[in-house]
């Protein structure tokens, strides 16, 4: 498990480890998967029937519904924060920054709650730190790739983080639906628009 569920998983109850260690995967997967689908509007109850708990086994496992999502929230973001900073070991500016775009946009395109949490509607679950840390890796990225020229050097690091937003697709628009894989592609066609005029790829074009 990841770090922040291990630690308040810590704080429930003692039981048996192989029962309890089975009710808590349950629950964390449970939780995720309604996340991932629903967004911050899911409910104790429908965690609990997803993991085939009762809610006395949630709460007993957990002390709240909202402290099972912000730490599953922030295992997340620490994920994000951590391949931004390898991004940074990587030794192309550019291939480094393309990497942790990948990470980016995938993990908010297939997590509804993520999204949702770093869209700024989940003020409640005390994220700020963890997502502080993420920006200072994202501007550190950007600029490295700037100051290559392999960024428009008339970009703020700031408009990068909401461009990257964009290559997330609704389901459906002008009566079309999204490809499984709408995401990659728009990112190629943003990541293309971050880059100086000179040095676009024509990585665009349908195929």
């Amino acid at each position: 498990m990841d770090s922040a569920v291990d630690a308040l998983l810590a704080q429930g109850e003692t039981r048996p480890r192989a029962d309890a260690r089975r009710n808590a995967e349950r629950l964390i997967a449970a939780a995720r998967q309604a996340l991932d689908e629903q967004g911050l509007a899911i409910t104790t109850r429908d965690v609990a029937q997803r993991a085939g708990v009762g809610l006395g086994t949630l709460y007993r496992r957990v002390p709240s519904l909202d402290a099972l999502i912000a730490a599953i929230l922030m295992d997340t973001i620490d994920e994000m924060t951590d391949r931004a900073r390898s991004a940074l070991d990587e030794p192309d500016p550019w291939r480094g920054f393309v990497e942790f775009a990948e990470v980016f946009v995938r993990l908010r395109a297939s997590s509804c709650g993520l999204h949702d949490a770093l869209s700024g509607t989940g003020d409640r679950f005390d994220l700020g730190p963890r997502i502080r840390r993420l920006q200072r890796s994202v501007r550190q990225l950007v600029q490295r790739a700037q100051d290559a020229h392999m960024i428009r050097g008339d970009l703020d690091w700031s408009d990068v983080p909401f461009v990257l937003a964009t290559a997330i697709p609704p389901d459906h628009t002008v009566g079309l639906e999204a490809r499984a894989d709408q995401w990659r592609r728009n990112l190629r066609i943003v990541l293309d628009g971050l880059r100086p005029a000179a040095d676009s790829s024509a990585s665009t074009r349908q195929e």
